[in-house]
């Protein structure tokens, strides 16, 4: 028997890999002759980066980078080797996760303000890639502290922004100290001040670069479920500053369409209510037309890159899950993803989950056959998310379904 095993990761816990290969050790208990073929999966949020570099084998980078509320953080992000379709060569890709350096978990509560955050040190990162030989890019939107429409991470890459009057937003005098300097980093509230943007400067060898964005809400730039009202208050937005920020974001929209329509093709022209936009407080719109990034389902991209296909096709069974299985498991996450993939070829679906939503019927996740509640005692959350509780938990209980399929089988 041929099993394949595409866990997400246990947030917090384990590794995509590490899963996989507890699970996989409870095959060889129960059948020493079966085979298992682990592969790393993720859906474009927190663990991708971990999922790739430790599946491929690649290697992990750390920067110092301007932080979310101007303060220099340590960023990480992956470079792995990836197939060219077309020249059938391995590509050195980066696997950014723009949390390493935007992220709401580097922040406080007390920190948060949208109206004073920034996406600067996610353009640091890309070109600290670039300049590691990178051009494809595999970039997670997930788990924002920002909302400046990408204004901070453009200006990292050489854009520049300018006010009524022609004054440089973004441009520090030689004058200025270090601390000054921190004020001219573009942040949320800039938006409303942008008059005009100047992408000529940029750095030149993003036009070498392909951007895949994984991209898991619908939210466009602005209006009622747009980046700034739908997702503002959890970063710190509230009242007048969501007011602020909302003009922000329709008034750069309205600069930015300006901007492009000189520069790429009418049918690549702005159109701030395309799904996506209002990824990540923005960053969505402005990977999508100043990066010219393909927005799609982080699932989607993490398969395609991996191979996904070729493994699962010619597996007798697949197993998937992740740390809990509830309604966020339903709207793509990468257990759905990889079920619907299996079905594809008509292969039987095992799901494995940390915990699983009391309101989650049998039949209510499509394509996945059966799925199992990892916990075999009554223990705490904190034991419970220990690495080797829950790998003895994954294994021990691998070991109780396959004994069951094999039975089944015979």
């Amino acid at each position: 028997m041929k099993v394949l095993i595409a866990m997400d990761s246990m947030k917090g816990c384990m590794s995509s890999i590490a899963c996989g290969n507890a699970i996989a050790a409870g095959l060889k208990l129960a059948s020493p002759e079966s085979s298992a073929i682990v592969r790393p999966i993720a859906d474009g949020g927190e663990g991708t980066v971990e999922a790739l570099v430790t599946g491929f084998n690649g290697t992990f980078q750390e920067i110092t980078v301007m932080g979310p509320n101007c303060t220099p953080v340590q960023a990480r992000y992956g470079i792995i080797q990836t197939e060219d379709p077309k020249l059938h060569t391995l590509l050195p890709t980066a696997v950014i996760e723009i949390s390493a350096a935007a992220g709401i978990a580097l922040l406080d509560e007390a920190e948060l303000d949208a109206m004073e955050t920034t996406t600067y040190g996610v353009g640091e990162m890309i070109i600290d890639a670039i300049q590691e030989g990178c051009r494809n890019f595999i970039i997670g939107l997930g788990g924002s502290a920002t909302n400046d429409g990408g204004i901070g991470m453009l200006q990292a890459l050489g854009a520049s922004f300018y006010d009524k009057d022609g004054t440089s937003l973004s441009q520090a005098t030689e004058d200025d100290d270090e601390d000054q300097s921190k004020d001219f980093i573009l942040r949320g509230r800039d938006l409303e001040l942008i008059s005009s943007i100047n992408i000529d400067s940029m750095y030149p060898k993003l036009s070498e670069c392909t951007f895949h964005v994984a991209c898991d809400v619908n939210n466009p730039l602005y209006g009622p479920k747009g980046a700034t009202l739908v997702f503002g208050p959890q970063k710190g937005a509230f009242d007048t500053d969501l007011d602020a920020l909302e003009e922000g974001m329709k008034n750069y929209a309205e600069v930015a369409s300006a901007c492009l329509s000189s520069n790429v093709s009418v049918e690549n022209l702005v159109d701030p209510g395309f799904p996506g936009c209002g990824a990540a407080g923005g960053l969505g719109f402005a990977f999508l037309y100043f990066l010219h990034g393909k927005l799609e389902h982080g699932i989607d991209i993490i398969m395609r890159e991996t191979k996904l296909e070729d493994y699962i096709k010619h597996a007798d069974l697949v197993i998937t899950g992740e740390g809990r299985l509830d309604t966020q498991t339903l709207m793509g996450k990468a257990p759905l993803g990889v079920a619907t993939l299996a079905k594809k070829y008509g292969i039987p679906v095992i799901a494995f989950a940390g915990s699983i939503d009391p309101n989650i019927e049998a039949n209510d996740i499509p394509n996945i056959d059966a799925y199992f509640p990892i916990l075999r005692k009554e223990i705490t959350l904190e034991e419970a998310m220990r690495p080797e509780t829950t790998s003895i938990n994954l294994t021990h209980t691998s070991y109780q379904v396959f004994r069951l399929w094999l039975c089944k089988k015979k």
